[in-house]
């Protein structure tokens, strides 16, 4: 599953447990794994019905289950939710059919047969007939409304993950039962339907409807089940011997050959990369204009939100089509990172979403490496890193008891720390022996589950290094290294002394911890070695001091890095010279040094002030984020217009020689980059730069085609953002008359983010009106309060809770209070947001709360430690 991020995207565990849980870690067992429902009885094959009443969002189901006895037993028990069960038999050998009573347990989300004798051992039938929901929000099978060039029009759709499966079927709704589905659905004879195999038969059937039966899937864990049905059309080509779709709604396959073309090429280099064939045959994309973010993995019929997959070549800028491209290498990375195999139990999610995310960074760059996206990925690392600074973290591999806290585990720690450490280890053990190692594990593991042991142990064969031991420090512990390090230089030799210690934004850790940290050390465009530090300290050893020392040039570690003063300020000297990743990691780690309250702001300005000629987008994305996190902490302080003055200064004369209008030879990073130092000056309330947005906007609105698709984000957010009511009303017909997703957010977001309270009042009442998508509305209601709107929006969400909540999807609702406040410095929203997630919320909610009040009060010391040095910084002479 892959959420897009914007706005980004868990409590704490003690180093005891963390450490008795890697003991605890052994390869794959069936009996072992975690979960409410007994091992004694095992699907095998669904034969799944579904006559969906699309007038009243309801359906009447039936299904036959041919189930395994592993041993006698007398009950069978099983997953529903939300679903009525109408009649059950069983049937088998020997055994006529034997009425069942259900026995639903609402709050277990369990179904269970009581049988009057002990059931023998052998293959049996279960017979279900149920009844059910069509639900509004993404859980289980969901309906959507959509705007189309035909008038308003609606269709259905799926999501299980992480267990909603049991809301569209009764089902052993846990990873590890793995199992065939063959699923038939009755539908109006205008409706296309697709699910995760091609379609077997269609036949008309009474009251001018089709009845469509789907092939049988292979064995897979129920999350992966899908239904998509609409007025749809679809394009495809074939590539050894998969037929690649993408489907759409009617009219948008002008937006398809992008993702068409995209597919093929990472189909092609994951079949190579693994070893392993894709299996199925076939793979569509499918895009749908609402219900969700992001996008969903399942297996030959993946989800998505249109706006995360399709390009329009005429409308979508580059910073689209590099979207749809990662979005897209994440979840066919997934066909075999969590579909081929498994994850055993949700507590080892990391090992889909690490993984899928990893892989996406690699296939981007092999096609792509002007887009520079391992440079990006170090900016998004950032957000990880300061996350797990924090007391409130948790490790990568964390006890999950039930399923509200698998829906927590959907995180960035999850995702992006996964990502960052595999990426180091990878490196680490060289990328051959890596590759060797994970074309291992997918041959042995193909078509069932796994827990971290079974990779390490692929790992190690692979590498001849002790994987395991390494690993588990880094997934079963939560937090990160800081490297220190001083040199010294004698007899023309240098001695590099490294030490670590555990790095935290709230305070020194009240712990001792440590890590097996695999390090590079060399010298400014020099070679580097690595060294594995097992202990508090180690010690290297250069033959010369000619170069400046670099640690980890290439910006693989998953650590700060904190250099003596001497060794930072001959690295800054060269800071124009250095490497991308090495420039823009001496950056970041200086910016986290002041937020850690390690090194004075003066520091990192002067440093900052160095990179003014700057080529590359991601470096500048970091440094205009880094400044504006400290504007956001002087927001209703004198000290917040030096910021923004400072802001400005540092980036007109490179905003002055690319300026508003594309050039011939422009890259399209320059592109990127014109649009994001605008956007920079606009925030920073540039006057000059608002007023050339509002023209061009009043230019836009008489010929669209003036304004260049790179500039159509920052134009839109500039406007709306500084909008008085008449430009308000003429986003908001813009985006009421677009077409596609894509263009609807640019417009939605734009109004989002309006500064007259008056303004953000009507957005949020939109956000009632039941024109909105669920998902929609839960990125709506925080980019209204990132707009300066904090307690507006709050005082609104705790007056319309039930409203909010009511139609979220399970990751999702734990996290809506939460998001309102996320970017506050006020430790009394904190308070505010724990008493009330404690009274009102669930206790997922709760975590979630304790852990956004600890990020508050971490910018609320921040802010009254950093004001005092901005204006030292920034005093007038």
């Amino acid at each position: 599953m892959n959420r897009i991020k914007a706005p980004r995207l868990a409590g704490a565990v003690a180093l005891a447990c963390t450490a008795l849980a890697a003991q605890a870690e052994a390869p794959f067992s069936f009996a072992a794994t975690p979960g409410k429902l007994p091992k004694d009885v095992v699907p095998i094959q669904y034969a799944a019905h579904l006559a969906p009443d699309l007038a009243a969002n309801t359906f009447l189901g039936s299904e036959t289950v041919e189930i395994d006895v592993l041993q006698p037993t007398s009950r069978i028990m099983l997953n529903v939710a939300n679903i009525a069960i109408d009649a059950a038999n069983l049937s088998g050998k020997d055994l006529p059919n034997l009425a069942l009573s259900p026995q639903i347990d609402e709050q277990q989300q369990t179904l269970t047969f009581t049988l009057p004798r002990q059931l023998p051992a052998g293959r049996y039938q279960l017979a279900l007939k149920f009844h059910g929901k069509i639900n509004r929000e993404s859980r289980g099978l969901f309906h959507m409304s959509y705007p189309s060039a035909g008038g308003e029009k609606s269709m259905i759709a799926s999501t299980m993950e992480p267990s909603d499966a049991r809301r569209m079927l009764p089902t052993w709704d846990e990873p590890s039962f793995r199992a065939r589905f063959k699923l038939t659905v009755d539908l109006p004879a205008n409706y296309q339907a697709f699910s995760n195999t091609p379609v077997e038969k269609r036949e008309t059937i009474e009251g001018g409807k089709q009845r469509v039966s789907f092939a049988a899937t292979p064995k897979m864990p129920s999350y992966l089940v899908v239904l998509v049905a609409g007025e749809l059309e679809r394009s495809s080509i074939k590539d050894n011997g998969v037929e690649i779709g993408v489907v759409t709604t009617l009219g948008k396959q002008a937006a398809a050959p992008y993702v068409l073309e995209s597919t093929r090429e990472l189909l092609r280099f994951y079949n190579n990369y693994f070893g392993v064939p894709y299996p199925l045959a076939k793979l569509d994309q499918i895009a749908v204009p609402g219900g969700l973010n992001g996008a969903m993995e399942n297996w030959g019929g993946i989800v998505y939100n249109e706006a995360a997959l399709l390009v329009d070549p005429k409308k979508s800028p580059e910073s689209r089509r590099q979207i749809s491209f990662g979005v897209n290498a994440h979840e066919v990375a997934h066909q075999w990172f969590g579909n081929l195999v498994t994850m055993a139990w949700w507590d080892n999610l990391w090992l889909n979403e690490g993984f899928a995310s990893w892989m996406a960074t690699k296939a981007t760059n092999h096609f792509h490496p002007e887009w520079r996206p391992y440079l990006h990925a170090q900016v998004e690392r950032e957000y990880v890193l300061n996350l797990d600074a924090r007391a409130s973290t948790h490790p990568i591999q964390t006890p999950v008891a039930n399923e509200e806290q698998a829906a927590s585990a959907f995180d960035s720690i999850t995702y992006g720390k996964g990502e960052a450490f595999l990426r180091m280890l990878e490196q680490y053990l060289g990328e051959d022996a890596f590759k060797r190692g994970m074309r291992a594990y997918m041959a042995k593991h193909q078509y069932s589950n796994t827990t971290t042991a079974d990779l390490w142990t692929a790992l190690e064969e692979s590498s001849g290094k002790p994987v395991a031991k390494l690993a588990s420090d880094w997934t079963t512990q939560s937090g990160f290294p800081v490297v220190k390090v001083e040199q010294t230089c004698a007899n023309g030799k240098r001695s590099v002394t490294l030490s670590q210690e555990l790095f935290r934004l709230d305070g020194p850790a009240g712990e001792k911890r440590s890590w097996h940290v695999p390090v590079q050390v060399g010298t400014v465009n020099g070679k580097a070695w690595y060294t594995l530090m097992s202990g508090p300290s180690a010690t290297v050893t250069q033959p010369s001091c000619d170069q400046p020392l670099v640690v980890d040039p290439w910006s693989v570690g998953y650590f700060r890095v904190q250099y003596d003063k001497a060794s930072f300020d001959a690295l800054a000297a060269q800071a124009a010279k250095l490497p991308d990743p090495t420039r823009l990691k001496l950056l970041t780690d200086a910016w986290a040094m002041v937020a850690a309250d390690r090194m004075p702001l003066a520091n990192y300005l002067a440093l900052a002030e160095r990179y003014q000629g700057e080529q590359r987008a991601a470096i500048w994305d970091s440094i205009v984020g880094n400044l504006f996190t400290l504007e956001t902490l002087a927001e209703g302080t004198p000290e917040r217009a030096l910021v923004r003055s400072y802001i400005a200064k540092l980036v007109k004369p490179r905003i002055a020689l690319l300026g508003w209008d594309e050039k011939p030879g422009d890259t399209a990073e320059d592109r990127q980059l014109r649009s994001l130092l605008i956007g920079a000056l606009a925030r920073a309330g540039d006057a000059a730069t608002i007023d050339e947005a509002k023209a061009r906007f009043r230019r836009f609105q008489a010929d669209p085609a003036s304004l260049p698709v790179a500039l159509l984000d920052v134009v839109m957010g500039t406007v709306g953002r500084y909008a008085d009511p008449a430009t308000y009303a003429a986003l908001g017909e813009l985006a009421t008359k677009a077409n596609s997703v894509e263009e609807r957010n640019r417009y939605g977001r734009a109004l989002s983010g309006a500064l007259d309270p008056a303004l953000s009042e009507r957005t949020l009442q939109l956000a009632l009106s039941g024109k909105l998508p669920p998902p929609l509305i839960a990125l709506v209601v925080p980019t209204v309060a990132r707009a300066e709107h904090v307690d507006q929006v709050w005082s609104f969400a705790v007056a319309h809770r039930d409203a909010l909540l009511k139609d979220t999807d399970a990751i999702t609702r734990n996290r809506v209070f939460a998001s309102i406040v996320s970017a506050s410095s006020n430790p009394a929203h904190a308070d505010l947001l724990e008493a009330y997630a404690k009274d009102h919320l669930g206790p997922e909610a709760l975590v979630e709360a304790k852990r956004t009040g600890a990020a508050i009060r971490i910018r609320a010391q921040q802010r009254a430690r950093l004001l005092a040095q901005v204006r030292a910084a920034f005093a007038q002479p």
